[in-house]
This record gives C-alpha cells, sequence and structure tokens, in this order.
C-alpha cells in the first residue's frame, strides 16, 4: 500500500471555498484528491443492491492510499449530504466483502471542515472520531478553516500548514 493520502472533497460546489482550502492543502502534502460530486453514488441500501461509482471507488481508495482526510464544508451544523452518504455506504463493506472493510484498520482519517467564519459548534467532529474508532482508524484531528475576502487568512494558513505536517508524520 501507498504512504500517499488522498482528500476527499465532499462539498456541493466543486470549486467553492473548501476546494480552496483542500488545495493549499495538496500543496503541501502532496496528497491526492477525490471529488465526491464526479461520482455517482447512491443513499445506502440494505439489500446492497445500488448500482453506482461507490463500491469501485471505494475499493481504489482502500487499496491505495493510508490517510484519508474528508474535507466538507459545514451545512446546518454538520458535514455535508454528499459526505454523511459517502461514510453510511462504507457499511456496504461492513455487510458483504469485509476484507475490503477492513483494509482501513491502521490507516489515518483527518477532516477540515471550511464554514463562513472561524465558529464552529461543539459535536461537529463526533462523528468523524466515533466512525474512525469504529473502523480502526487512527483519527489524527480536525481543523476549522474559512475565507475572508476570498482569501484565505493568515491563521488560516497555519493551521493548513501545521495540520500538513502533522498528516506527513510517520
Amino acid at each position: 500500500m501507498s504512504r500517499k493520502g488522498v482528500v476527499i472533497l465532499g462539498s456541493s460546489r466543486s470549486n467553492g471555498n473548501t476546494h480552496t482550502i483542500v488545495s493549499q492543502l495538496q500543496q503541501k502534502t502532496g496528497f491526492d484528491m477525490i471529488d465526491l460530486q464526479q461520482y455517482k453514488i447512491n443513499h445506502f441500501d440494505y439489500e446492497l443492491k445500488n448500482e453506482d461509482d461507490f463500491n469501485a471507488l471505494f475499493k481504489k481508495l482502500t487499496a491505495n492510499y493510508e490517510t484519508f482526510v474528508f474535507a466538507t464544508p459545514i451545512y446546518w451544523y454538520t458535514m455535508s449530504g454528499v459526505m454523511k452518504v459517502f461514510f453510511d455506504r462504507i457499511s456496504d463493506f461492513l455487510f458483504d466483502e469485509k476484507d475490503i472493510g477492513r483494509r482501513l484498520r491502521g490507516t489515518k482519517m483527518g477532516v477540515i471542515s471550511c464554514g463562513s467564519d472561524n465558529e464552529i459548534k461543539a459535536g461537529f467532529e463526533m462523528p468523524f472520531v466515533e466512525s474512525a474508532q469504529y473502523l480502526g482508524m487512527e483519527y489524527v484531528g480536525h481543523i476549522h478553516t474559512w475565507i475572508e475576502n476570498k482569501k484565505i487568512t493568515p491563521t488560516v494558513q497555519q493551521s493548513i500548514t501545521d495540520f500538513a505536517n502533522q498528516l506527513m508524520e510517520k
């Protein structure tokens, strides 16, 4: 497995503020980026009858990366809908093809949120922390970011740099 990481962008706007933040992280880490908007991913189905892009995407991700950074704008105080659907679909590999789901064990998970300002409500991080624990992943943290006047502030830039360094640690 590659030691490389991937940023999974879960935004309704492929080139919005969250993408701007992700681009900065990519420059500092060399991580690849997957834009979930570019894939057809249906909601979870208990009968596992989805015919979409999720299974092939998840197999590719788990075969090639050991650090996963989930980047999401904050919509209604939580992760975006497309990101939530992605997390729900991980269940496909907890019911069927469990060996694929188990590839997440021992990998790293980080989170970037992007909001309209520097405020973030308590509890935002909990679904990520608990999912990492449940999946056997090492949770390496979360940074909250925002854009002011269409620019990344020095404070946010420093957070991105610090987070990139943390992600690159062995």
